[in-house]
């Protein structure tokens, strides 16, 4: 397995896979993998000769600097589960902050057309202007012909297909299925950081996403969230930060539902300190 640790040595490699024609998919991650990113990397291997893997934990998108500092780094262990996918088929690029940013650790402002004010946007400020200055820098080194992004963050797969979209950048993001735990707990490198307690009681997020779908069948927007809200409040472990009804190309909160549209239920929810987020579909 190649492993590099600048973009220097990167984009010359890169240069002689273009040169005998072969194509590139590209996971970006932030190391801590796990089963989740181990699917989309596979995905990614089904559909290009090679995967190049980003392990880079970006400043630029943490508005919580001590969230920062607590991120795991674990690049060693991140290998080893990486070579059991494939040892010939993936490149690791694992970067220093210099190496990307040099000496001007900061985010370059933009406009996704209003989807980065919604949700998650609301509660992380410049988070998404990080996730552009980062996603873009690393669609300019690694060059992918396709980039593989989880639907559990749906509003960053939105945000980095509209970003690809107004800067015309010569790559296809493909989005992937939430890769979920046996008792439905979205994958997440945080879920590694949770207390035993706050584990088992993780599902529940989950399990009332299910039973939300179930009433938007038969109930308005405000009714399920209610009563998403309600169970919540009577939960002793978990805290709601927001449950959210969107409309998924605007993600805008549906105030009344239409026939002609596509919805998602948004959630986020703290186990002690750490924030998880979920998603589903709701037709």
């Amino acid at each position: 397995m190649k492993i590099f640790k600048n973009k220097i040595d990167l984009i010359a490699y890169v240069d002689t896979l273009k040169s005998e024609k072969k194509t590139l998919g590209f996971v970006p991650t932030m190391g801590a993998l796990h089963q989740g990113h181990a699917s989309l990397i596979i995905k990614g291997l089904d559909q290009n000769d090679y995967v190049a893997v980003s392990v880079f934990v970006n400043p630029t998108q943490f508005d919580n600097q001590e969230d920062l500092v607590k991120y795991p780094r674990t690049l060693d262990s991140d290998v080893e589960l990486l070579s059991t996918i494939s040892e010939e088929r993936i490149i690791v690029y694992a970067p220093t902050v210099d190496d990307i940013y040099g000496d001007n650790v900061i985010s370059t402002s933009f406009s996704y057309d209003g989807l980065e004010h919604e949700m998650e946007g609301r509660f992380r400020d410049g988070h998404f202007d990080g996730v552009g200055t980062i996603v873009k820098r690393l669609f300019e080194i690694v060059r992918p012909n396709k980039a593989y992004f989880g639907e559990k963050d749906f509003q960053q797969l939105m945000i980095v297909k509209k970003l690809v979209e107004k800067h015309n950048m010569p790559v296809k993001v493909v989005g992937c299925k939430i890769h979920r735990a046996k008792d439905g707990l979205a994958m997440s490198s945080r879920n590694a950081r949770l207390k035993e307690a706050y584990r088992e009681a993780a599902p529940f997020i989950f399990k009332t996403l299910k039973i939300a779908k179930e009433k938007f069948g038969t109930k308005s927007a405000n009714k399920v969230t209610e009563w998403v809200i309600k169970q919540f409040a009577k939960h002793d472990l978990l805290t709601l930060e927001y449950f959210i009804i969107a409309d998924i190309k605007t993600l805008k909160t549906v105030s009344r539902k239409s026939n002609q549209k596509s919805y998602r239920a948004f959630i986020a929810v703290y186990a002690d300190d750490i924030r998880l987020i979920d998603n589903i579909a709701l037709n």
